[in-house]
Parts: C-alpha cells; structure tokens; sequence
C-alpha cells in the first residue's frame, strides 16, 4: 500500500500498554473470589450427597463452573499483560476475550446438563432432606453475595471480569432458588420444587451467557464497540476544517478496555500547506479525544485524488 501525506498516532487514554489490561487491576479480587468460590464448592458437595439434593449438586456444579471461570479469568489476565512480539504485535491481550469465550460456552453446557436433570426429576421425584438443603444453600448464599461485591466494578470494565461476574451472579441466584425450593419441601412436602429450583437455574444461566457469548464474539469479529455512534465519529472527522473526505474508517476492540480506530483522511492541500501535517494530526486527536472513548488512534493523511492513485499502486 502506498504512503499518504501523513500517519499520525493518537493514545487518547494511554491505552493498555503502560498500564496492563482492564482486568488487571482486578487480579486480587479474582483470587478471593476464586478462594470463597472452591470453599464453598466442598461445602456443596458434602451437603448434597448428605441431604439427596439435586438443586444443591446443580449449585455445587455451578460452584465449580465458576472456580474454572475464575481460574480461566486469572490465566487469561497474566497471558494477556505480556508484552508485545515482533510477531504478536498487539501482544496477547485477547486471551482474556478468548476466556470470556470459554467461560461462556461452559456454562451453557452446564445449564444444558442441570435442565435434563430437572426434567429427570420432576417426572421420577426423589426424596430431598430440607433442612440440611437450607443450611448448606445458605453458606453458598452469603459466599456468592460477598464475591459479587468484590466483582461488581471490575465486571463494569472487563469482558474477562464480566464472566466470572456472571458466573458468580447466576449461582447466587442458584443458591437462592435452593433454599426456597427446601423451604417449600420442609413447609409442605412437595419435592418437585427441588427439580423445579433446578429448571429455574438453568433458565437463569442460559440468556446472561448467551448475552457475553455475544459480546465476546464481536471482540472476536472485530466489531465496532457497542458504545462508538460510527456515524457520529465519521460526522465530526468530517467537519473538522480543511477535512474533505473520509475513508476506511475501523473501529474495533483489542480487549476490554482497548478500543482502537484507523482512518483516511482526505484533507485540502491548501490546508495541509498552511497548518503543516502535525496540526491537523493534532486537531485530529484531539476531536476523537474530546468526544469519544477511543485508546488508540492511526490516521492516514491524503490529498484530494489519493485513494484513486493508491489503489492502482495496490495492484
């Protein structure tokens, strides 16, 4: 490809690069989360073998979707702060995106796996001790409460944080729903509300998953981020003095937290004469800086005629 009249590089928040990933500064709220989280995965386990529960082994299944969740997470966040390659040239901080992928697909498959379990139930009921259910679905309880706490803004910032989140999110629901269903089975007897607690988990599970599957796959696609109008951007490139034209204009997602954006710039030669490149750089940079949320910025200055020319040099 030919070389217009200019490039130009704008960090509008600095980007990753100095600072690490967006999930990074929430390392150690990940490793508590992921303590409490193993914790009360053996407290599960003891207290649905002892008691017959289907809904506290669905939960403990959870539980231990979401210790591999976390884990996943906190792997993903120490491959994705290495550093750039000569090969990986944005270094590896989609691993985390690719974290999110997983922890999303296997959490589909266990709300799959704890549905066909609850239909199993409801048709052949089996007999559920109440009490122990409540005592051991209310330490899951108080344990995911607490790591929600410790998850809630870092899920705000990172896709990778998001999964754990949600993972943890969809569990106390779980939990929830567990020491319901043993409260109706001790006030009433009616053990189908266990295999009924279970259904209502994997409907819980499923729509957030499939919610970040989505929002991880964009990433993948290199989708435009969800909160940049491209059509607003295109319009303020645009009405910036001496620009006449835009073209190629990407916008896409390195990881949570780096959005990044590249864009032709057909500028007048009368301005690029009197301004010089580096000013309309700047004024450049500083609109994307000004009203939009980008980390990274590459501009390619050009003459009015230049993109007809570069394409025959292209070929």
């Amino acid at each position: 490809m030919g070389v217009g009249h200019g490039h130009g590089h704008g960090h509008g928040h600095g980007g990753a690069a100095g600072r690490g990933t967006a999930g990074s500064a929430h390392r150690g709220r990940l490793r508590i989360a992921l303590a409490l989280t193993l914790t009360t995965l053996a407290a599960q386990v003891v207290g649905g073998a002892l008691s017959g529960s289907l809904a506290l082994f669905a939960d403990a299944g959870h539980m231990a979707t979401d210790a591999a969740g976390i884990t996943m997470a906190l792997v993903a966040i120490h491959i994705a702060n290495r550093p750039p390659t000569e090969r990986r040239t944005f270094g590896y901080a989609r691993a985390e995106i690719l974290a999110a992928v997983l922890n999303a697909l296997l959490l589909i498959a266990v709300g799959a796996y704890i549905a066909y379990e609850g239909v199993r139930r409801l048709v052949e009921p089996t007999e559920v001790e109440g009490g122990l259910t409540v005592v051991f679905g209310s330490v899951g309880l108080v344990a995911n409460l607490v790591a929600l706490s410790l998850l809630a803004r870092g899920q705000k910032e990172s896709l990778n944080v998001r999964g754990a989140y949600l993972e943890v999110l969809s569990d106390a629901l779980g939990s929830l729903m567990v020491v319901l269903s043993a409260a109706v089975i001790m006030a009433t007897g009616f053990t189908r509300a266990d295999a009924i607690a279970s259904l209502l988990i994997s409907a819980m599970i499923i729509p957030r998953t499939w919610h970040l599957l989505r929002e991880a796959l964009d990433v993948l696609l290199e989708a435009a981020p969800k909160d940049v109008d491209m059509a607003e951007v295109r319009a303020h490139l645009l009405a910036l003095p001496g620009v006449q034209g835009l073209h190629d204009l990407h916008v896409w997602t390195i990881t949570s937290g780096l959005p990044v954006l590249s864009a032709h710039v057909v500028v007048d030669e009368r301005t690029l004469a009197e301004r010089g490149h580096e000013d309309v750089l700047h004024g450049l940079q500083d609109c994307l800086g000004d009203h939009f949320d980008v980390a990274h910025c590459t501009f390619q200055l050009e003459p009015a005629g230049y993109a007809a020319r570069e394409a025959g040099l292209c070929h």
